[in-house]
């Protein structure tokens, strides 16, 4: 197993920094990047990513509330996923490979729009985004990809509603020649990863730190940037 970070708060200056450079090089003046960028984290582990990174450029950071819709006799598998609107992506493949009924897709859907719901208030305090992620280079920010269903339907999202100047998608770790970040490279503008590897079974592996991330701490975090919840 190779360890690459130490905990999120490392893996998120690493990324701070790369993001810098790729800013430079795409002309996006980093003394306004206040004004400019916006991070958007997905919870709970991106969030302490989104913090840092919002820290560094002292821009605003939100998060984006996004729940896998789950294999029917496997809740770890996920077979795609839905975002705060109602829309979802769905991995076709996998789907018919597990024969996923349509009552139980339909039941599954119904009970994570709930969920979404119920998180965006308790993380947010609100279920709108308004506009405020218009004319914004948004930073779309995880502590990894592993099957990628959360952050291609996220990608997505932000892309086709949010009228957003660019979608950057920024992750430490992803799975080498996966066609999960193909998919990302046609959807985002940008997509920035510190670490492409071959040998990949799950994100937390590459952390010698990857304890859970409580609600609390999101809500903290959540609080420290203005929201009141």
């Amino acid at each position: 197993m190779s360890v690459l970070f130490q905990d999120r708060e490392q893996a998120g200056h690493e990324l701070a920094k790369e993001l810098a450079e790729m800013l430079k090089k795409n002309q996006i003046s980093l003394s306004n990047a206040a004004n400019e960028l916006i991070v958007l984290a997905i919870p709970r582990g991106g969030i302490i990513l989104g913090d840092i990174i919002a820290n560094h450029f002292q821009c605003n950071l939100d998060v984006i509330i996004s729940r896998k819709i789950r294999a029917e006799f496997n809740e770890e598998l996920a077979i795609g996923a839905m975002m705060p609107d109602g829309s979802y992506f769905l991995n076709e493949r996998i789907a018919r490979l597990f024969n996923i009924s349509q009552a139980y897709l339909e039941k599954e859907i119904d009970f994570q729009k709930k969920e979404i719901k119920r998180r965006l208030m308790e993380f947010r305090g609100d279920v709108s985004y308004q506009d405020k992620f218009e004319g914004k280079v948004v930073v779309l920010v995880d502590d990894g990809i592993a099957t990628g269903s959360t952050i291609i339907a996220s990608a997505e999202w932000v892309k086709n509603n949010c009228n957003c100047k660019q979608v950057v998608v920024a992750v430490p770790v992803a799975p080498a020649r996966d066609e999960t970040v193909n998919k990302l490279a046609n959807i985002a503008d940008k997509v920035v990863i510190l670490h492409m590897e071959v040998a990949f079974s799950a994100v937390g592996q590459f952390y010698r730190d990857f304890d859970q991330v409580s609600d609390e701490t999101v809500k903290k975090i959540m609080r420290k940037h203005h929201f009141d919840i």
